[in-house]
């Protein structure tokens, strides 16, 4: 049995990743900057959760020790604009740290591309980060993947989101020429995994790609056709990295900052130049792209989607209202510093509803349960069964208690009639000192046009109430009322 480290344990890959290797036998130890944001995986009664920063070298030596194997799987690119020296300094870093622990193997997953040629800026970094691994003496087996495709993977949700929502989509001419070999996300995980029981993949860089190679606009062509939609394809002479990003940035969940390195890679071919990944695993048969979409398609309408490359990203999470758009879901968020214990705060919000109601502006509460009866809904007829204690499978007004983490959150789904499907999560995150943050989250997945002209029309009525709800609900934790 092997004690293993992985690094990144929030983000896409390494949230996989843990509990794969903890079903296999292994010892897993993860290292994060906030480990609080591990709350609630299935796996973080099974693993040893250390808190360190790799790029401040912080926790590293702890973290390393007694360690056998290392997996590198920190990316950078949301968190500076100056990403590559971010990147290079938390590489040196870590490197420094496994050989003086002595640790015997590091697992890297970095990028596909040609070292001879003009590699972009994300691409170099993912380079330069496996020679500075190597540069420390250690024994590295480093992976080069293009796009990954799995729901929730950031390249594949830019592709997704463009796809579903243009009908006619602009082809530059990166994407009418640049060569890309897609890999689905659980070839992926199977070669970070297999690689530890393989010696013949020690110190080797080994290219994993599927089983195809399309063009950019192959690949949203064959995204379309996997969901049926008809989509044209124009082309565009025009090329900046700059404006593709800001146009992504609208159109899609990705952000303008982490959307612009990927972008600037389409520039280059990434295509695995030998197939040595297939003879070293020759177990592993990857998936074509069409099939890897289709997974990926069924994880997402399933609501199955095991990690998301927004886990890791936290655009401006300190404002108290944030609004993205990840998964097909919409996500309107806000945050409030409340001077109680979370346990008074779980509480307050553990009781709204029923004979209280709902904290603020009851009467568009009431609007919208009698819009809801007149079109056949369930209204707020159904109340609550108690005022102050909540169960899961529960009816409260035209919600149903999906979840009870009790001292902490709830989760209701909507029951009235939308075009879509809606959930109110109530959340008390404990601080320091008796204080805590109450987070309010509305989550909707809209269907078809009328769910997005629905959701967008009512934000600026939603952000009203939902200030005022969060306000509300200070006031009575702060005052130990419920009233």
């Amino acid at each position: 049995m092997k004690r293993i480290l992985v690094t990144g344990p929030t983000g896409y890959i390494g949230g996989r990743l843990v509990p794969r290797l903890l079903a296999a036998g292994h010892t897993v130890r993860v290292l994060a900057r906030q480990p609080a944001d591990l709350e609630g995986r299935p796996w973080t009664g099974s693993a040893e959760i250390m808190r360190g920063d790799v790029f401040c070298g912080e926790g590293l030596a702890e973290a390393m020790d007694g360690v056998d194997t290392a997996y590198y799987l920190v990316h950078s690119m949301s968190d500076t604009l100056n990403f590559e020296a971010y990147e290079e300094t938390s590489a040196r870093n870590f490197a420094a740290a496994a050989r003086n622990a002595g640790v015997r193997r590091v697992i890297y997953l970095g990028g596909l591309g040609a070292d001879a040629a003009a590699l972009s800026h994300h691409l170099r970094s993912r380079h330069r980060v496996g020679v500075v691994l190597r540069e420390h003496g250690l024994n590295v087996t480093e992976f080069r993947a293009a796009i990954i495709v799995g729901s929730g993977s950031v390249s594949f949700e830019m592709i997704r989101y463009l796809v579903e929502r243009l009908p006619f989509i602009p082809c530059f001419l990166y994407l009418r020429d640049t060569r890309c070999q897609p890999v689905a996300i659980r070839d992926v995980l199977s070669y970070l995994v297999s690689a530890l029981d393989n010696p013949a993949s020690d110190g080797r860089i080994l290219e994993i790609g599927g089983s195809a190679v399309h063009t950019y606009r192959e690949m949203m062509e064959i995204y379309a056709q996997s969901r049926g939609l008809r989509r044209g394809f124009f082309n565009c002479l025009l090329w900046s990295p700059e404006l593709a990003a800001r146009l992504v940035d609208l159109l899609t969940p990705v952000p303008a900052v982490l959307a612009r390195p990927l972008l600037e890679s389409l520039r280059n071919d990434v295509v695995c130049s030998s197939d040595e990944a297939l003879r070293v695993f020759p177990d592993i048969k990857p998936l074509d792209y069409r099939t890897a979409v289709q997974y990926a398609l069924m994880r997402v309408s399933g609501n199955e989607v095991e990690t998301s490359w927004t886990t890791a990203y936290e655009p401006h999470y300190a404002r108290p209202c944030s609004f993205i758009d990840t998964e097909g879901i919409i996500l309107q968020d806000h945050l409030q510093p409340i001077n109680a214990p979370a346990d008074k705060v779980f509480a307050v919000f553990s009781g709204i509803g029923g004979s209280r109601g709902w904290f603020c502006a009851q009467w568009l509460w009431e609007l919208k349960a009698l819009q809801d009866r007149l079109i056949g809904g369930v209204g707020m007829r159904r109340g609550r069964r108690h005022p102050d204690v909540i169960h899961q499978g529960e009816a409260l007004d035209f919600w149903r208690v999906e979840r009870v983490v009790d001292g902490r959150m709830i989760l209701l789904r909507a029951e009235m009639k939308l075009p879509g499907k809606g959930w109110l999560q109530f959340e008390a995150r404990p601080r320091n000192e008796g204080t805590s943050v109450l987070r309010v989250a509305a989550y909707f997945e809209p269907r078809g046009f009328f769910g997005n002209l629905y959701w967008y029309s009512l934000y600026p009525v939603h952000t009203f109430i939902f200030r005022g709800l969060t306000a509300e609900i200070k006031r009575r934790a702060e005052k130990g009322e419920k009233k």
